[in-house]
């Protein structure tokens, strides 16, 4: 067998260990059944998912067509400004509330794109602080701080 990528065949052996790592420790842990999952039915099915995930790929690729441009996510600003934007949220969920935490989120996330419109980012900043009180909040009563710690 003759490696054609090594990137690929390295990325194919970090899921195959991955994978065999997380089946192997899932048995440490009560299985279950679908109807009744243990603690080690979803790390089983995880290990289970990335075993294969790499086995069919054998390196061939074509190349893009002519005129082919990248996905907006792939360009590296856009890419740094959504991690920026996921990592403001984890930072700020505790001491600045879900609010404004998901304000910041939606805000930081829009401006990654090259269509972002202040009316757009607003409408969306509000319907999804609402879905996600609605949700989290109201309905599965999730103990989260709504506000800043100086508001509460």
């Amino acid at each position: 067998m003759r490696i054609v990528n090594q990137k690929d065949f390295a990325a194919g052996a970090i899921y195959v260990l991955a994978g065999g790592g997380f089946g192997i420790g899932a048995f440490n842990y009560t299985i279950g059944e679908a109807a009744r999952m243990g603690p080690g039915y979803f790390p089983l099915c995880v290990g289970v998912l990335l075993v294969p995930g790499r086995a069919g790929h054998h390196g061939h690729r074509r190349a893009p067509p002519r005129g082919h441009r990248r996905p907006e996510a792939a360009r590296p600003a856009r890419r740094r400004r959504i991690l920026g934007a996921v990592t403001l949220f984890g930072l700020l969920l505790q001491p600045a509330g879900l609010v404004v935490a998901l304000a910041v989120l939606v805000v930081v996330s829009s401006m990654a794109s090259h269509a972002f419109r202040w009316k757009g980012t607003l409408l969306n900043m509000v319907v999804l602080v609402a879905f996600s009180i609605g949700v989290f909040i109201e309905g599965i009563n999730l103990q989260l701080p709504l506000w800043p710690t100086f508001l509460r």
